[in-house]
């Protein structure tokens, strides 16, 4: 072997190890990288997926005040129950959400997803009373009949009253697992 040919054989032993050790060092970055990439993809969309149950759980709370506000022999609406989660006044000074103690609540349950319900009503009224009595804000919807010149008589020509009805607000608080918390209102009449 020619002495030119030996010296540069001598000069590239190990120069090749080296770029490759930096690729594959370069390559393990990226591949932990990826990884964890994934991962948090993994954990966002399993947040909006407990987010999302949770607020179907909050559903089924509002189903069950409605069904408790519109039951034949309800208790009086036109005071306050505590004891049942029922309050004949709107309380607009209150934060349901940080001012109101959900011990007091009514629960509705806990669902197959371990998300636990429970709701509380508010009337939208200034005072406890009967709702045409007292200020509320109410559904006072008015249909007119138009008169009809079939047959000999006429048919109709004034307003027929529909019966004043007080609206309620319907508060749903979920605690679920990983701690997720949820409100959902509705207001209902």
């Amino acid at each position: 072997m020619k002495p030119f040919a030996r010296a540069m054989r001598r000069a590239q032993q190990g120069a090749v190890l080296f770029i490759a050790l930096i690729v594959l060092v370069a390559m393990s970055l990226a591949g932990l990288a990826l990884m964890r990439g994934v991962d948090t993809g993994t954990l966002i969309a399993s947040n909006l997926a407990f987010k999302q149950g949770a607020t179907m759980a909050g559903d089924w709370g509002v189903e069950q005040a409605r069904t408790w506000l519109i039951a034949p022999g309800a208790t009086d609406l036109k005071i306050d129950q505590p004891g049942l989660a029922y309050y004949s006044t709107m309380q607009e000074t209150l934060n349901v959400i940080t001012g109101f103690d959900w011990s007091t609540a009514a629960s509705v349950g806990t669902d197959a997803g371990g998300n636990q319900v429970s709701y509380v009503i508010h009337r939208l009224c200034d005072l406890p009373g009967d709702p045409v009595a007292v200020a509320c804000v109410k559904s006072s919807a008015t249909t007119t009949s138009v008169a009809s010149t079939k047959g000999a008589g006429g048919y109709g020509g004034g307003a027929i009253a529909v019966p004043t009805a007080a609206f309620y607000r319907i508060t749903v608080r979920v605690l679920g697992p990983r701690n997720t918390v949820s409100f959902v209102q509705a207001t209902v009449y």
